[in-house]
């Protein structure tokens, strides 16, 4: 406990200890006990006395084991001083003792008084130093734009957003010709998109495209520790961009400043600086030739000020990457690297991707690549860097030889069932399932009780080999009660609208005894994807395929 206190907490609490310890000193220095007239005249008469001390109101009788006090005017003082000798203590020795203690407690205090106001002048001169510090620091930061040399040609796909942001590249370039039609575009654009999908490229692009001075900003570094610094910054910010004008501010996670006031936690500084945002927006005019971009990956939570008229009023959605996005976006990653790489192929298995998790994935596919001293990048090194940093490729090598029996089976299962009802998958390894994601957005029964039956094959193919049931099957089962679930109550594919868990139970077994009387059917199949996969441990939806074929 001493240690974890600072230096005014540790003088306080010697202070506390060294008045209390005074106090105990005047109040327990009288250790006699007071007795009454008859028990003194009896210990006078019949005990032996040491000594007497007469300090008023009191006599002191002092025995061998014990001191007595009683009342002086109790006592015939002619009895006391024929039994014994007699003491007079000094009037003015008790209140000396107890004015050296008053005045060396006044004087204590005043010491301590003076040393903890010493202390918090020091702690107050070393606060201001810090914000003196921390203004030149911003002031520093804020002053400094960015020339970008990045421009649409950097950034692949999203043709809709370029087309959409190319009319505000126009207007930093050309701003009189919207001035001539008296039109008026927003103050700012808010660009809204799931972490990863280059809102911060785009945003250097649009400024690169337009020749402007680019100044970056992350929200996050407005909110200081002292109040009024992180508003002192965005006046700052706003200032310098305009003296640069024609210019762009972009305001990185714009979230972490520009939340919804209230909600019963309250941040003065990230308050205070909202509040000199959204003034500053106000404070410039169109013609100002200052652009202010957003960022956010949480628009719902952005303060409704924000988002109004004139200030953030457009604002430009950046999905995940589609099909032909990925396509576009893999070849300028791979531009300058030599490869072998079949592109489309490996777009349409990166289905959820984003921009950056792609480019991670060329990137340790060339790093693959380098180690096997290769000198060009090929299909296999991008399948390796797959399987082993997101499918977990090496857990394969702690199953024992039964277990990886049960596993090839479990799995075989599954493939055989999504080839027969044609359910897409890329390939289907000892412990990954790589199914390939819907790009309808309508569904039918069918189609989701055909994935139904896909993640229940495996259990029902080795219960009924080994008459058991294992663990391996615990996701597939979850994952086939929440698309149950999903399928009665969700889309109300049963034959009443309002149904119950009976509906969802019935569905499940329904779903259960189909795929039973199938791989009854198929088993001949299942048993040569069983042993394709204990030899090569995946297996491709062309490779399943032939072998369906050799067999039916």
């Amino acid at each position: 406990m001493w240690h974890s206190l600072n230096k005014n907490g540790k003088i306080i609490l010697l202070t506390i200890l060294t008045i209390v310890a005074i106090i105990l000193f005047s109040l327990f220095r009288d250790n006699s006990e007071m007795i009454s007239k008859k028990e003194a005249i009896e210990i006078i008469d019949k005990t032996p006395i040491e000594k007497v001390f007469v300090d008023k109101p009191y006599i002191y009788i002092y025995t061998k084991d014990k001191i007595y006090k009683v009342a002086k005017e109790a006592i015939d003082m002619d009895t006391l001083f024929n039994k014994t000798v007699v003491y007079y203590r000094e009037e003015s020795s008790e209140e000396t003792i107890n004015t050296i203690l008053f005045i060396f407690v006044v004087i204590f205090t005043i010491y301590i008084l003076r040393l903890i106001s010493k202390n918090e002048a020091k702690h107050e001169s070393i606060i201001e130093e810090q914000k003196e510090l921390n203004s030149t620091a911003i002031i520093e930061q804020t002053i400094t734009p960015q020339i970008s040399k990045i421009d649409f040609s950097n950034v692949a796909g999203i043709e809709e957003v370029k087309e959409e942001l190319r009319e505000i590249i126009d207007f930093l370039k050309n701003p009189q010709k919207y001035r001539d039609f008296d039109i008026r575009l927003p103050k700012g654009v808010l660009l809204v998109g799931p972490p990863g999908v280059g809102k911060t490229l785009v945003a250097k692009a649009v400024a690169g495209e337009a020749d402007v001075p680019f100044f970056y900003q992350s929200a996050a570094s407005f909110v200081q520790i002292y109040v009024g610094m992180g508003a002192k910054r965005v006046s700052e910010l706003f200032t310098r961009a305009k003296q640069m004008a024609p210019s762009i501010i972009f305001i990185d996670e714009i979230d972490a400043v520009g939340k919804s006031r209230g909600g019963g936690f309250s941040n003065d500084e990230r308050e205070g600086t909202l509040n000199q945002l959204l003034t500053e927006m106000d404070g410039f005019e169109e013609s100002s030739g200052v652009m202010v971009l957003a960022a956010t990956n949480k628009i719902e939570v952005l303060d409704e000020a924000l988002l109004r008229a004139g200030r953030f009023d457009r604002r430009v959605h950046i999905p995940l990457p589609d099909f032909k996005e990925r396509v576009s976006t893999l070849k300028l990653y791979l531009k300058d690297k030599n490869h072998n790489i079949d592109i489309n192929r490996v777009a349409r298995v990166t289905i959820g991707f984003n921009t950056a998790a792609l480019e991670t994935l060329i990137n340790e596919a060339a790093l693959y690549a380098l180690r096997l001293n290769k000198s060009i990048i090929e299909d296999s090194d991008i399948d390796s860097v797959k399987d082993k940093v997101l499918l977990g490729k090496h857990k394969i090598l702690s199953f024992t030889e039964d277990e990886k029996k049960i596993q090839a089976l479990y799995q075989g299962a599954k493939v055989v069932t999504a080839l027969w009802l044609e359910v897409e998958f890329d390939k289907i390894g000892l412990i990954s399932s790589s199914f390939i994601p819907h790009h309808n957005e309508i569904l039918s029964k069918t189609i989701l009780k055909n994935e139904l039956k896909v993640l229940l094959a495996g259990r029902v193919a080795t219960q009924e080999r080994y008459n058991e049931l294992f663990t391996n099957a615990k996701e597939d089962i979850a994952r086939a009660k929440l698309l149950s679930q999903r399928i009665i109550e969700e889309f109300a594919m049963a034959d009443k609208y309002f149904s119950s868990h009976i509906h969802v139970e019935t569905l499940l077994h329904d779903a259960t005894m189909e795929v039973k009387s199938l791989l009854s059917k198929l088993d001949r199949v299942v048993i040569e994807v069983q042993n394709y996969l204990l030899e090569y441990e995946t297996i491709t939806f062309k490779e399943a395929k032939r072998i369906l074929d050799e067999i039916f």
